[in-house]
């Protein structure tokens, strides 16, 4: 199965952006971009890619550590940026960094002590994407109006093991399916 570790934005934040992406939309060339759909709208914190189901348990188990170990912390969606040459358009956050990079490193950490085959290391960016682009497309426009752009903090109090189901049909527009597997709530033994 197809998996990531995430922090999922509560439904009010969800709102907020929802508001912000439609006045992107408006923007011109806004048709040439990719819109990810409120569904695939969280941090992910590590991809694990194809993971066997036989190794699910074990991970699982070293996920609740991770969660058990984390104290929560406040986030708010804030800003944007891009990546590539507007190839990804995301949104940014604002908060205790600190804590969302060390939460990273942990389900990174507990991927890789499952048997989890993992990409080389990268510092961690906590962001959202909610645009990609199939080829290059000037998204200035999209990340100055980005700029001004902050939702209400909340406290992430928790993290979600996410399975993601990838389009099949081939339609124009189709976006892969989430589903939460499990979700740990944070117990904050540092």
């Amino acid at each position: 199965m197809r998996l990531f570790v995430a922090v999922l934005p509560p439904e009010d934040v969800v709102h907020e952006l929802a508001a912000e992406v439609a006045k992107l939309k408006q923007l011109p060339g806004a048709e040439r971009l990719r819109w990810t759909n409120r569904p695939g709208w969280h941090f992910t914190l590590a991809f694990y890619g194809e993971v066997d189901e036989g190794v699910v348990p074990d991970l699982s188990a070293r996920l609740g550590r991770a969660a058990r170990r984390t104290p929560p912390f406040p986030l708010a969606l804030r800003g944007g940026g891009q990546f590539g040459r507007g190839q990804v358009l995301w949104v940014g956050a604002d908060g205790d960094l600190p804590a969302m990079r060390l939460l990273a490193d942990r389900t990174e950490a507990a991927a890789r002590k499952s048997g989890v085959a993992m990409a080389e290391h990268r510092r961690y960016l906590a962001h959202l994407t909610v645009a990609r682009g199939r080829d290059s497309v000037n998204v200035r426009p999209y990340v100055h109006l980005l700029d001004s752009f902050v939702s209400r903090t909340w406290t992430v109090s928790d993290l979600a093991l996410v399975r993601s189901h990838l389009p099949k049909s081939g339609a124009p527009g189709e976006q892969p399916r989430y589903e939460t597997v499990e979700r740990w709530a944070f117990g904050g033994a540092g």
